[in-house]
């Protein structure tokens, strides 16, 4: 019994249950960023760069193609030809840098709301700056 009693402590403890909604938390956000991404940003850069952008379709096939088989990069892959797919590499890249992107912005974000939050230093009581006054003067 001192096992499972051991095991209750442990997750029940607070850094556990921080753990715990911490993760389910970020899958959340990463969602939402995964959606701002994908149907916010990717679009507008789309339109500002004149089409849609996709990479997936760039690969050099290393093996034989069946015949009948049309040569997009879902139908080779469905077929088990062998690919050298760097244009999903290109794809899956770019969305990483965007996205690292929007979360560096949003943690800047926050961080400006942080600080606005952060209540101002207390002034320094009159009898510390009158002894530092007199600390100075005996020094000189």
């Amino acid at each position: 019994m001192s096992v499972l009693k051991e095991f209750r402590d442990f997750a029940v403890r607070g850094n556990v249950i921080d753990l715990a909604v911490g993760v389910i938390i970020g899958g959340a956000f990463g969602k939402i960023v995964d959606s701002l991404v994908n149907d916010i940003v990717m679009p507008v850069i789309s339109t500002l760069l004149g089409g849609h952008i996709d990479f997936t379709n760039l690969f050099i096939v290393l093996g034989h193609i069946p015949e009948g088989v049309p040569r997009t990069f879902d139908a080779l892959k469905k077929a088990g030809v062998p690919i050298f797919a760097y244009g999903n590499f290109i794809t899956i890249s770019i969305n990483f840098i965007l996205l690292a992107f929007v979360i560096f912005q949003m943690v800047k974000v926050v961080n400006k709301i942080r600080l606005m939050d952060v209540p101002p230093p207390l002034p320094v009581p009159e009898d510390v700056v009158l002894l530092r006054e007199i600390r100075d003067s005996l020094k000189k």
